[in-house]
C-alpha cells in the first residue's frame, strides 16, 4: 500500500490526500455542533464540507484507490438530507431579517402562520439530519475514510509529482462549462430549472479550481472569484424563487392576493438579481473572455516548473 509521502512530498495523490483530510476533519469536528442544533452555522459548514469532499474525490479519482464505502451516491444522499434543513434555515432567516422589516404591519402579522409552518417543516427536516448523521452508512463512510487516510492507497498516477499535472486536474472541472444551456436563457420567465442547474455547475467548477488554488497563479484565482460571484447571484435568485413558492402554497388567495407588498418586493429583488446575472453572463460569454479561462490554465501549465521549490511551503486551501 503506497503512502503519498514515500517519494515526493507533493505527489498528485499526496496533494489530494491532504485536501481530503481537511474536509474529513471538518466533518468530524462539526458532528457535535450540528447535532446540538443551537446555531444554524455548523449545519451550513457541514453541507459545504460534504460538497467540497465530493468534488475533491471526483476530481482526483484517477489518483486514488478508495474504500468501497466511500461512494458518491452515499455522499450525495447525505448532502440532500442536510440540504433540506439548511434551505429552510435560509428561507426563514431571509424572511424574518431581510424582507419582513420592509413590509407594512398587516403583512408582517399575516406572515406569522407562514413562519410557524416553516419552523415545523424545519423540525421535521432536522430529524432527518439526525438520522442521517447517526446512521450506520454515514458513520461507516467516515470510519473507512479516516482509516484510508492513515494509509492512503494511490494509483500509479497518484504517485507522480504534482508538478506538470495541474492542467489535467483543473481542465475537466471546467470542460463544457460555457456550453451549458443555462447561459442562453435570456428572459427571467424562461426555463429556470436550467439556470438553477447552471448554478450547481458553476459551484463544481469553482470548487475544482479552488482545490488547486495553493499552486496556481493570480489568473486562475481571479477566475475562482468570478465563478463564486456568479454562483452567489444565481443562489440569491434561487432562494427568492423558492421562498415565493413556499409562501404562495400556504396562502388561500396566493401570494399576490394576500401579501401584495411582499409579492412586489420579491419581484423587485428577483428582477434586480436577474439583471445583474445577465450582465455578468453576457460579458463572460464573449469569445475573448471564454478564451481567457483556457489561457489561464495553459499559462499555469507553462509555469508549473516553478512549483517544485514552492510546494513545500504553500498552504493548502481551506475548506
Amino acid at each position: 500500500m503506497a503512502s503519498p509521502h514515500d517519494d515526493h512530498p507533493f505527489s498528485n495523490g499526496a496533494f489530494a490526500v491532504d485536501l481530503i483530510a481537511r474536509f474529513t476533519d471538518k466533518l468530524v469536528s462539526l458532528q457535535g455542533p450540528v447535532l446540538a442544533d443551537s446555531d444554524p452555522e455548523p449545519l451550513h459548514q457541514m453541507r459545504v464540507a460534504l460538497r467540497r469532499l465530493r468534488t475533491c474525490l471526483h476530481q482526483f479519482a484517477p489518483a486514488l484507490q478508495l474504500p468501497r464505502a466511500v461512494a458518491d451516491p452515499r455522499l450525495a444522499k447525505t448532502v440532500r438530507r442536510l440540504g433540506m434543513a439548511r434551505d429552510l434555515d435560509v428561507l426563514r432567516e431571509r424572511l424574518e431579517k431581510d424582507l419582513m422589516p420592509e413590509l407594512p404591519e398587516a403583512e408582517r402579522k399575516a406572515l406569522k402562520p407562514v413562519l410557524k409552518q416553516l419552523r415545523r417543516e424545519r423540525a421535521l427536516a432536522y430529524e432527518q439530519v439526525v438520522g442521517t448523521l447517526q446512521s450506520g452508512g454515514y458513520l461507516k463512510l467516515l470510519s473507512q475514510l479516516q482509516g484510508w487516510l492513515r494509509h492512503p492507497d494511490l494509483t500509479p498516477l497518484g504517485e507522480l509529482p504534482l508538478v506538470g499535472w495541474t492542467l489535467e486536474w483543473q481542465a475537466p472541472m471546467i470542460a463544457g462549462l460555457f456550453q451549458h444551456p443555462g447561459w442562453f436563457i435570456r428572459e427571467q420567465e424562461g426555463d429556470m430549472e436550467r439556470v438553477h442547474d447552471l448554478r450547481k455547475r458553476l459551484k463544481t467548477a469553482r470548487y475544482g479550481m479552488e482545490n488547486l488554488g495553493a499552486v496556481t497563479g493570480s489568473r486562475c484565482r481571479q477566475w475562482v472569484v468570478e465563478l463564486r460571484d456568479l454562483q452567489e447571484l444565481l443562489g440569491e435568485l434561487n432562494d427568492l424563487h423558492v421562498l415565493e413558492r413556499a409562501i404562495d402554497d400556504q396562502l388561500p388567495s396566493g401570494l399576490a392576493g394576500s401579501l401584495p407588498a411582499l409579492e412586489a418586493l420579491l419581484r423587485r429583488r428577483a428582477q434586480d438579481c436577474w439583471g445583474q446575472w445577465r450582465q455578468h453572463a453576457e460579458g463572460l460569454m464573449l469569445p475573448e473572455r471564454r478564451r481567457s479561462l483556457s489561457m489561464a490554465l495553459w499559462l499555469e501549465r507553462r509555469s508549473d516548473s516553478h512549483l517544485d521549490a514552492a510546494l513545500p511551503v504553500l498552504a493548502l486551501p481551506s475548506p
